[in-house]
């Protein structure tokens, strides 16, 4: 039952999105006039997250396309019928200052070195092809992944099975041969679990989205997820957790 390959997500697993999503965002409304509406950055930061959120879930369930979702983000945010190309012009300037703050969390670079020589590697994203290829040529990270795996191109996305299958196919593995690494518990852990994959979900707060903060470190079996689900804060866990492939058995370090 030996992993032979990993997975990853983007966005929060090795790019440190939330950071770059918000600086790009407070540099972006003070540019165009638009904190003057808010008590403070911190409330209209806030109210973007929730539409993107309320967006994405969308795209996710099918009722509207990648570039859709982005256009209506930007025309629910400003309260206003904006055609499409005036809300793709406004969303490129804040991509202009999104992609400023893009870096990657300070544990990839040593995580994916360690594991080069014993682990095949990809990306399965929720985003599209467009984005998460050019995110990671600029990071200086392509080339780490043979395949990179994206929701608009495929037609499906996570936390539905046949995601995470298309991901093992392109690497002619079976699910159970396959580690998949997300931040998100439900979305990435339960999703990639569900389908048969030894599921990792980094949790960098360190605080679990389940039931409140957990005690302790390291690669921790998460109360009332599917079996397989491993949790970790750092991804200089991942190494020994693949290493061991605790899928079968191990008891939990929640004490």
């Amino acid at each position: 039952m030996t992993i032979r390959a990993v997975v990853w997500d983007v966005d929060d697993t090795i790019f440190d999105y939330t950071t770059a999503d918000r600086a790009g965002m407070r540099g972006h409304l003070a540019a165009e006039g638009l904190l003057e509406g808010y008590a403070s950055v911190e409330q209209a930061l806030g109210r973007w997250r929730k539409i993107t959120d309320q967006q994405w879930a969308r795209f996710a369930a099918g009722e509207a396309s990648f570039e859709g979702q982005r256009r209506d983000r930007v025309r629910v945010f400003l309260g206003e019928e904006l055609t499409d190309t005036e809300a793709d012009a406004w969303f490129q300037r804040y991509i202009t200052h999104y992609e400023a703050a893009w870096e990657l969390f300070p544990d990839v670079l040593p995580a994916l070195d360690t594991l080069a020589a014993s682990h095949r590697h990809a990306v399965l994203s929720n985003s599209s092809l467009h984005v998460q290829d050019r995110k990671l040529r600029v990071l200086g990270v392509h080339d780490r992944f043979e395949t990179v795996l994206c929701a608009a191109e495929l037609g499906v996305s996570k936390p539905e099975a046949r995601a995470f299958h298309a991901a093992c196919e392109a690497l002619s593995l079976p699910p159970y041969q396959v580690a998949y690494i997300g931040d998100h518990p439900e979305i990435d852990g339960q999703g990639a679990a569900g389908a048969g994959l030894f599921s990792v979900w980094i949790d960098r707060t360190g605080v679990s989205a389940v039931t409140g903060p957990r005690p302790g470190t390291g690669a921790e079996t998460v109360p009332d997820q599917p079996a397989g689900l491993r949790r970790i804060t750092s991804l200089a866990e991942l190494p020994a957790l693949l290493a061991a492939d605790t899928r079968f058995g191990a008891p939990s370090t929640f004490g």
